[in-house]
């Protein structure tokens, strides 16, 4: 899968045939690092505020969030399950080539790690805490909330951002997670108006998050947060953002789909965003 990102023609290797998640380029990393690509210019998320920061990624899958991250400078360590760890050195190695080539001096460096949430011996061998923890659709079914919980908060440390995006696939495992990370972090929506006009959708959400006892860059409502990036509140109609997008008639369990014009020419992404509605009809579907 070719994508650009930050001027960068870089290279994505999938793999359909596997039975693992973790080898398909989701498109909530596609809204992560075209998020990052908006917000470079000035604030917490350009290279001269990341360079040299340390960062990790859960669930890395192909590496699109990390490499993301890795060419604004920051020192990226990407992780994942044993199983996914090939593929993901693939990449790794075929893009950092790709960028040494054309412009080595603004990128960071990006390692691969073994990680499985709520491994002691994992977590301590990338040698937390980091600057910025960062995942994109990690949440999506139940069981997994708690060890994604335990394994953010061993990673981080009083000053840790935490950035997540995920489709909500689930209305009950979103409010979950929600519920539970309230608990530990102060947590700010990132409005639609911050995210790249092309690259969003309503039921893909982004997340900054920070200590409760004063992580930096994450401020009240209202304000900015991250040193440039406004945020919403969540406690402003329950769920800031995320209730301003559903009042705009998105529904995170059936998501809203529009009438294709007849000859018309969709983007890319537009083809990307239809072929995940087909899919969840066809997995809701039984054919007798």
């Amino acid at each position: 899968m070719p994508l650009e990102v930050l001027g960068h023609e870089l290279q994505f290797s999938q793999d359909p045939n596997s039975k693992h998640l973790g080898t398909t380029v989701w498109d909530a990393s596609l809204v992560f690092v075209k998020f990052l690509e908006r917000n470079c210019r000035k604030g917490k998320f350009s290279p001269a505020k990341l360079k040299g920061k340390r960062v990790l990624e859960l669930g890395a899958g192909c590496g699109v969030s990390g490499f993301g991250m890795a060419l604004l400078g920051c020192d990226v360590i990407v992780t994942d399950q044993k199983e996914v760890l090939p593929l993901l050195r693939r990449n790794v190695e075929r893009n950092i080539s790709r960028v040494m080539q054309k412009n080595p001096d603004s990128f960071g460096s990006i390692k691969v790690s073994e990680l499985q949430w709520g491994d002691k011996d994992h977590i301590r061998a990338v040698g937390p805490p980091f600057d910025y923890i960062i995942g994109t659709d990690v949440v999506y079914v139940e069981h997994l909330l708690e060890p994604l919980l335990q394994t953010i908060v061993a990673l981080s440390g009083p000053r840790t951002t935490i950035l997540v995006g995920y489709e909500i696939r689930s209305t009950i495992v979103h409010e979950q997670m929600l519920e539970m990370w309230k608990k530990n972090f102060d947590v700010k929506t990132v409005p639609k108006s911050k995210m790249d006009e092309t690259f969003q959708h309503p039921s893909i959400q982004l997340f900054i998050m920070g200590s409760k006892c004063g992580a930096e860059g994450i401020e009240k409502s209202g304000e900015t947060a991250a040193d440039g990036v406004e945020t919403s509140g969540e406690d402003k109609n329950n769920e800031g953002s995320v209730a301003e997008e559903e009042e705009e008639g998105s529904d995170f369990g059936e998501e809203k789909v529009e009438k294709i014009p007849r000859n018309a020419k969709l983007s890319e992404w537009e083809t990307r965003r239809y072929g995940s509605v087909a899919a969840r009809i066809l997995r809701d579907v039984k054919i007798t």
